[in-house]
């Protein structure tokens, strides 16, 4: 191999990898800090994505195959704001052939009115088998920066209606 051929190998080789980096990087925003992706939902395609967003709060919706058999799963993620509190939001997931596709996503307001600062998000089951439509998950969170966390669920039953509220155990 000549040295320009070794030289111009080294510098596509560097900017591949660079960009490979940068791809990464832009993967998930650094406001992020906590997601879990949990529970089973399906339908035949004519039912409704999840709307429950109070007035005021943010929706996206994406509109699918109407009259296509869907299924999949829910996203439940914690985005820190400038001032350190978080907004906490649930997406719709769908299991396409494609992949994985965002049919909606919610703020859940409740979250949002309380200006939390997070401190975690877990599933009730962390084994990947959901059997029974629906999602159960807790959020740890703290209103004061100095208190001790408080959990609060965030429940989706078999038709689709969301209940969040403090846990009780």
């Amino acid at each position: 191999m000549t040295m320009r051929r070794m030289l111009i190998t080294t510098v596509l080789l560097v900017g591949w990898s660079a960009a490979a980096v940068q791809a990464q990087d832009d993967i998930l925003p650094a406001s992020v800090i906590f997601a879990t992706s949990t529970g089973y939902w399906e339908d035949d395609g004519n039912s409704p994505t999840v709307e429950r967003a109070p007035a005021g709060a943010e929706t996206t919706a994406k509109t699918g195959e109407k009259g296509a058999q869907r299924h999949g799963y829910y996203k439940l993620f914690a985005v820190r704001q400038p001032d350190r509190t978080s907004k906490i939001y649930l997406q719709q997931i769908a299991q396409a052939e494609a992949g994985p596709a965002i049919v909606s996503t919610i703020e859940l307001q409740e979250f949002s009115d309380l200006k939390p600062y997070v401190t975690d998000i877990r599933p009730e089951n962390s084994t990947g088998i959901i059997k029974q439509p629906g999602l159960f998950a807790t959020v740890y969170l703290k209103t004061d920066p100095a208190a001790e966390p408080n959990g609060w669920t965030v429940l989706i039953d078999e038709f689709g209606d969301i209940t969040v509220e403090k846990a009780t155990n």
